[in-house]
């Protein structure tokens, strides 16, 4: 049975959608099925078998996108596997420690009764949107931090423990 993975994400300028593709790559050559969607267009989670939900840091806060996304559908993901993922310090810190989750992951993290959180390097380019935004890119404070080997690394962990859970869930059924 192959297990089908949403990769769903909350995003301003783009870059969390590059990581959630990422994500889902990684996972798919693991031998799954996955695919990185918008949270916002996503309408049936119930189709697939575990969730990745992840959301660009702005101001410190999760995007809405994302936070509206699990409570819509909480009861759907009440019986699935779900992880967590934030993009957002624009610098190498979070290649260099575990940066803990904002408060509105982390509230989203206990509402689904997340396996995990993580959270990567962000990225802000010109041309991105938002008063915010600009003035940090101005303040020559941007960059692109994302780290494809911890993304890829975090993906394959995820990947691993869904495989374990098939094993188990396989084991119960005899």
């Amino acid at each position: 049975m192959t297990t089908r993975i949403l990769v769903a994400y909350g995003t301003k300028n783009g870059s969390t959608a590059g990581i959630a593709s990422t994500i889902a790559e990684a996972l798919s050559e693991q031998g799954l099925q996955a695919e990185a969607r918008p949270a916002a267009e996503v309408i049936e989670p119930a189709v697939y078998d575990a969730v990745v939900l992840g959301g660009a840091l702005y101001a410190g806060r999760w995007p809405r996108d994302a936070v509206r996304f699990a409570r819509r559908h909480r009861r759907d993901l009440a019986d699935r596997p779900v992880w967590l993922f934030s993009s957002g310090p624009l610098d190498a810190s979070a290649g260099e420690r575990d940066i803990p989750p904002v408060r509105g992951a982390a509230r989203t993290a206990e509402l689904l009764d997340a396996r995990g959180h993580i959270t990567f390097g962000g990225c802000l380019l010109d041309g991105a949107r938002g008063r915010i935004a600009r003035m940090i890119i101005k303040q020559g404070r941007g960059g692109d931090f994302r780290d494809t080997g911890q993304i890829r690394s975090w993906a394959q962990g995820v990947a691993s423990e869904l495989k374990e859970l098939q094993v188990e869930r396989g084991s119960e059924g005899r």
